[in-house]
């Protein structure tokens, strides 16, 4: 089973205090952890696209 880790943080994701997302780029699984989503950390996303 592969473990969820956080785009931005790298924290491993357990419970329901995350979201997962499609990349509205290229459709790649986007995880990101409460904390990373509540100071709005930019990620990147493997095809390149960067977010908030």
């Amino acid at each position: 089973m592969e473990i969820a880790r956080c785009i931005s943080c790298g924290a491993v994701l357990v419970g329901a205090e995350h979201v997962s997302f499609p990349c509205p780029n290229c459709g790649e699984t986007i995880n990101r952890c409460k904390r990373c989503r509540k100071l709005s950390n930019k990620y990147q996303c493997s095809c390149g696209f960067v977010g908030p």
